[in-house]
Parts: structure tokens; sequence; C-alpha cells
């Protein structure tokens, strides 16, 4: 599906500044799957047994004991690097274009902040960063937006 971005270089860019934000020391490999509400509801009631479809699922390597502490990778090294490339196996984003753009909608933020938000937000979990609490989630509310904001992507209403 054709939404109208360029989906590679705005996930590096995103990428790259939430690594560099969590002052994550490794070069790493993160996937990146682009679905439609079916595609994504599909997954969501296999895995969490929500059948219902989300605008974006994450499936982390790395089980974190604290956030952002990348010091127990290196105590089982085989389990999390790319043998290959060397760089830390990160894990994997699903994000329902479908939803995305409902939500640029709903929001009124460009298809493009919203993709940069999805992906920001899935690479906090996949960095072991949670909102099942309401401080968790003021926390990851505020390095969302200061990630975002640093590489250009306000809120601004389109």
């Amino acid at each position: 599906m054709d939404i109208g971005i360029e989906y590679e270089p705005i996930a590096r860019q995103v990428i790259t500044a939430v690594l560099d934000y969590i002052q994550c020391p490794y070069e790493c490999e993160v996937n990146i799957l682009l679905t439609d509400n079916a595609g994504i509801q599909e997954l969501n009631s296999r895995m969490r047994g929500i059948d219902a479809p989300t605008d974006v699922l994450s499936f982390p390597v790395v089980e974190f004991v604290r956030a952002g502490d990348f010091s127990l990778v290196e105590q089982e090294p085989a389990s999390y690097f790319n043998v290959n490339s060397g760089e830390l196996l990160l894990g994997d984003i699903m994000i329902s274009l479908d939803r995305l753009i409902e939500q640029a909608r709903q929001y009124h933020h460009s298809v493009r902040r919203e993709y940069a938000f999805l992906i920001a937000h899935s690479m906090l979990h996949l960095s072991g960063y949670d909102h099942v609490d309401e401080e968790e989630r003021m926390e990851m509310e505020q390095m969302q937006e200061d990630i975002l904001q640093s590489i250009g992507y306000t809120r601004d209403i389109i």
C-alpha cells in the first residue's frame, strides 16, 4: 500500500534517533513489517489473545531487566547478536498502515509524523520501556516527544 511517504529513510532516521537518545552502545538490527488491519489483527489475536486490529506491535528479542540497560546482552552474545553483521538483534515491529492513516487523521498529524511516532514508540518497547503504569506512561511519552522533536517531527496540526 502506498501512503505517500518514503518508509525506509524515515524508519532509519527514527531508529537512529531512538538508539542515540537511549545511548545504545551497539549497531542494531530491527525488522519492520508493514501490513493492514486484517494482518495485524490476526497476529494480535494469535500472540496477545486480542482479536482486534491495533496500530503497532513490538516483538523484542532482548528481555530487559531494566529498560535501556544493554549490559545483559554481553552475557550471552550468541543469543543477541547477528553472527554475520555483529549487530544487536533488537526485534521486530509490525505496523498497520490502515490504523496509521486513521490515527493521522484522528490526531490531525501528517502521515509521516504518525509513522515516525509509531516507530519511536515501538523502538522504546524493543529497548525495554513500557507504559503499564501511569509513571511509565508519562516517561515514555516524554521520551517519544523528545526524540521526535529532535528530528523535526512536531505535533503541528496539518
